[in-house]
């Protein structure tokens, strides 16, 4: 099947013009990974939403920005990533970077969430962030090849 798609569930969506361009990179960070795809489903909501999700399923009482669930009973990936849209611009703005871009970061640290990286221990965390550096810079040099090709 191979497909990723995005979902809205208490915003209207996600203010990215690209978005078939960037489902594309996301298949490909599978295969670079060397993770087989099958579905990931991306739901993009408010913390209101998203902390509700943490309660019920991980027993946790905080905001955060992105929780994956690796639904996958084979081989093939099948997975759903929910990320507050309200904690991304937060962060957007406590980390100096723009809205965009700290969009793009988790969404790419969803899909490597799911290609098995792990971010719990510092070092999981350096290579976690390494590999979201990479893919960003990633993005952003196709990004610019398809504007003029």
């Amino acid at each position: 099947m191979n497909s990723i798609r995005f979902n809205y569930a208490d915003v209207t969506s996600i203010p990215f013009n690209r978005k078939r361009t960037l489902k594309t990179f996301i298949k490909e960070i599978f295969i670079t990974e060397g993770k087989p795809l099958e579905k990931v489903n991306y739901i993009f909501c408010t913390d209101s939403y998203l902390i509700e999700i943490n309660k019920q399923f991980l027993q946790h009482d905080f905001f955060t920005d992105i929780i994956s669930f690796d639904l996958s009973e084979g081989e093939s990936t099948i997975g759903e990533v929910y990320i507050s849209i309200d904690r991304v611009k937060e962060n957007s703005t406590i980390h100096a970077s723009s809205y965009t871009n700290e969009l793009l970061r988790v969404i790419f640290h969803g899909a490597l969430h799911l290609c098995g990286y792990k971010d719990k221990k510092k070092s999981e965390i350096t290579i976690m962030r390494r590999k979201e550096d990479y893919y960003l810079q990633m993005f952003d040099q196709k990004s610019k090849q398809t504007c003029f090709t």
